[in-house]
């Protein structure tokens, strides 16, 4: 197993060499320059080519990149071109809001939509697998940045339950330590702190939640039929094994290989892919970090935070390869 996982890893620097260069030449493409932008529209030339000069910008293109690569080689992600801060740093706090906001949506999409499939296969053809898979169906559908807006219309303007925006009290701010607000409340003892958080988690959880449910759920009940067509499930029923029983222990964990690989993906999305969820809700995530650095052509926030949103992604998926033979013991690595 160590040495598939030590070959998985090798196999993961050409692709993320390949992910640099190629988003290196599609920055570089983007109309504008950093220091026109940095310094505004009165600058003069002579400061923008100096200040061009100080950045680095004025070096052909593949010298910059070999010296963005020599950085990486030692663990250095460059300076932001904007605030001059080392992205290593600057980077963690947005990194970790958007891992708690897409573990919490994670949360939600899995518990809800794995029991929902597994209920829909079980009373396959009923009122409630009709119901479900029609949900799920417009849960696909359903534009993200619209159900986020009739969230915030609802259970914010209207209810009053529930906070519009942000991630925390701005009367109350959390004092960040590790920047998982729900961690560091607890660390903290603030018990009503905590529960701010989970309130602010709750609009935003839920907005991005909904396609990774209704995937997970589609997913699950079409994997659950097969599984429960099988024979060893109707030996199991003729033995006098109750249904859920049946259900829960024997088909679902035969099930779970492609259920396990939809959740790998779907998480990876979520945590490139919250950048709409984050704008609506003014979550201070690396989506809207990358987003805000397209908007001031900051070429190396934009590179890092590409890499480090790759690097998880392919990262997730060598866990749920690891998952694979952990859950069916017939599959092995050698």
């Amino acid at each position: 197993m160590l040495r598939y996982i030590g070959k998985r890893i090798l196999h993961l620097i050409p692709v993320l060499l390949g992910m640099t260069f190629i988003v290196f030449l599609i920055i570089r493409a983007i109309p504008g320059d950093p220091a026109q932008v940095i310094l505004g529209q009165q600058a003069t030339e002579e400061a923008t080519k100096a200040l061009r000069e100080k950045l680095g910008l004025d070096q052909p293109w593949y010298i910059q990149y070999f010296d963005y690569l020599k950085g990486l080689l030692t663990g250095d992600l460059g300076e932001s071109l904007r605030t001059r801060q080392p992205i290593s740093t600057e980077v963690w706090p947005y990194l970790a809001a958007t891992i708690e906001l897409a573990i919490f949506a994670m949360i939600i999409a899995v518990v809800i939509g794995m029991n929902a499939g597994i209920i829909s296969a079980w009373f396959q053809n009923s009122w409630f697998d009709y119901i479900a898979m029609v949900i799920a169906l417009i849960g696909v559908s359903m534009p993200i940045f619209w159900l986020g807006l009739m969230e915030q219309w609802t259970f914010s303007l209207e209810l009053k339950w529930l906070p519009t925006s942000g991630r925390e009290e701005v009367r109350d701010p959390v004092q960040a330590i590790t920047h998982f607000y729900l961690i560091d409340t607890l660390i903290h003892g603030r018990i009503d702190q905590f529960w701010v958080t989970i309130k602010h988690l709750i609009l935003p959880g839920v907005a991005l939640a909904t396609i990774p449910m209704a995937i997970i759920a589609r997913m699950t009940r079409s994997s659950m039929l097969e599984v429960l067509r099988s024979d060893y499930i109707r030996t199991a029923r003729a033995k006098g094994q109750r249904m859920g029983k049946v259900v829960y222990k024997h088909a679902l964990k035969n099930a779970l290989i492609p259920i396990i690989t939809i959740i790998g993906l779907q998480t990876g999305l979520l945590l490139g892919g919250a950048i709409l969820t984050e704008t609506i809700f003014s979550w201070p995530g690396i989506g809207r970090y990358i987003y805000e650095a397209i908007g001031f052509r900051d070429y190396t926030v934009i590179q890092s935070g590409i890499l480090i949103v790759a690097f998880m992604f392919v990262m997730i998926n060598l866990v749920v390869d690891i998952l694979y033979s952990a859950i069916d013991s017939r599959i092995k690595y050698n």
